[in-house]
């Protein structure tokens, strides 16, 4: 008997979570998924924090490492990295305008979205984390008994909560300056940066910086460590493969006790959530849709210009179905490569330097994706996310993707740090769950797409571009 494919077991796992959350909210079994199915999918999320941050802290260091020398880097090294990072930063902003325009996080019924946000202030209170939006539900009268049916708490203890939360608020927000953005960036050890959920940002700091320092020193100091880098991030996409022979359990427990944990027994709030997972699949859908048909494009025509609208597409369609069916830009490499090269008339110079180092680094795609599942998460909270820290997640979400690994489902380890990045509970991954491999597959599309336009940018800057259409395509036109 042929053994049922990865991806199908997890979309199994999906749908069984689903089918025991509706009949757990049915039947009032809330209390025993919580107690003895939802652990699991905890288990799963620790697993996967465990593995999140050194996973991005040795990929970003071997990333920037393996770049080359600098001295023979030269002009085409700085503007690769330089487009790359250009495009990425272009689709959160497409994603954030988005999502910040069609608000589906705020689609769901209030009753359910107050009751998420009680939650969201109860566990940020737990992990001593700063609420930044000046908003606090366990400080009004009105909403302390659904808090204490909520948390089984009692009301001195939801009292001593809100009100240590509320000073520490005070506190920091009087004392930080102007310039204590800049401060927190910059780690004073960095192993109590990986210790600690809210300071990613000053993980990735000390990658950049680790490489780029790599970099500087002889080749003949600089192999053992990269080799060292290396290895030790193949341990831990080892360990990421692991975690993921088990996932379609974990999966099934992880949905199955996020679902009943915020719906309980009314299968009502169990619909609305579902509801609001259509509008935020049709948001992620359309910014991607608008990547790939409007904004590549565009690039073309402004700054290439050789081009046809449908040239592009007829040139790149093989690379865009193979990554469609896939999920990962380093399984389609070798044909976005043939693609770029053959078809679109890229030099193999620029192709073989360019395209590995974005099937690593540039992950448009996937960004998009974590910008508007971040903020979506924080509209069904009720988290209303401050300019900083939507300026935060395009950041964390950019300088994330380089050490985003070429392989499915990798944005969703990632999407956890971004989580983390502006304190929301990375736990809350398990609601959007349910869609997340058909957008994965679309994002993959997004990302090879994204490639492709890069490496034709770089060529033709370099006077290596060389587009000829097709003798059937000079025909097509001429009927």
């Amino acid at each position: 008997m042929k053994k049922i494919a990865l991806h199908w077991q997890i979309i199994i796992g999906l749908i069984l979570g689903i089918v025991w959350a509706i009949l757990s909210s049915k039947l009032g079994w809330s209390e025993f998924t919580n107690n003895w199915i939802a652990p699991f999918g905890t288990i799963f999320i620790n697993l996967l924090k465990l593995i999140a941050v050194p996973l991005v802290l040795f990929s970003i260091i071997t990333g920037v490492a393996n770049i080359g020398d600098p001295s023979s880097l030269g002009r085409m090294g700085g503007k690769t990295l330089l487009a790359y990072l250009l495009t990425t930063v272009l689709a959160v902003a497409v994603g954030l305008t988005l999502v910040n325009l069609v608000n589906p996080g705020k689609l769901i019924d209030e009753q359910s979205r107050i009751d998420n946000r009680i939650s969201y202030e109860l566990w940020a209170s737990e992990n001593n984390y700063q609420i930044k939006d000046g908003i606090n539900y366990l400080q009004d009268p009105a909403f302390m008994e659904r808090a204490r049916e909520i948390s089984n708490l009692s009301k001195q203890q939801l009292q001593d909560a809100s009100v240590s939360e509320k000073m520490q608020t005070a506190n920091q927000t009087k004392e930080a300056g102007p310039l204590q953005p800049l401060v927190d960036l910059v780690p004073e050890n960095i192993f109590l940066s990986l210790g600690d959920n809210g300071l990613m940002l000053q993980v990735i700091f000390f990658a950049l910086f680790f490489g780029i320092s790599l970099l500087l020193i002889p080749e003949a100091k600089a192999r053992p460590v990269k080799n060292f880098m290396d290895g030790t991030m193949e341990v831990f996409l080892k360990m990421v493969d692991l975690v993921m022979k088990a996932a379609p359990f974990f999966v099934f427990a992880l949905l199955a006790g996020v679902v009943s944990k915020m719906a309980g027994d009314n299968l009502g709030k169990v619909i609305e959530i579902f509801k609001g997972l259509s509008w935020y699949s049709v948001t992620v859908f359309v910014g991607l849709v608008l990547m790939i048909f409007v904004v590549y494009p565009a690039i073309f025509k402004i700054f290439i210009r050789k081009v046809s609208y449908g040239g592009f597409f007829k040139a790149m369609s093989p690379a865009q179905t193979l990554a469609f069916s896939t999920s990962s830009s380093a399984a389609t490499l070798p044909v976005t490569m043939e693609c770029v090269e053959d078809n679109l008339g890229v030099d193999k110079k620029i192709t073989s330097f360019v395209l590995p180092i974005g099937a690593t680094v540039n992950m448009d795609g996937t960004c998009l994706y974590q910008a508007v599942a971040v903020v979506f998460l924080a509209q069904m909270h009720m988290i209303d996310l401050t300019l900083a820290q939507q300026l935060t997640i395009v950041l964390t979400a950019t300088l994330a993707s380089i050490g985003s690994a070429a392989v499915p489902s990798a944005g969703l380890v990632m999407l956890i740090i971004v989580l983390q990045s502006v304190n929301l509970n990375p736990a809350w991954i398990g609601i959007i769950l349910p869609v997340d491999r058909i957008l994965d597959m679309c994002r993959t599309v997004v990302n090879v797409t994204g490639d492709a336009t890069v490496s034709s940018l770089i060529a033709k800057s370099e006077g290596m571009f060389n587009y000829k259409p097709k003798k059937v395509e000079r025909e097509t036109v001429e009927i």
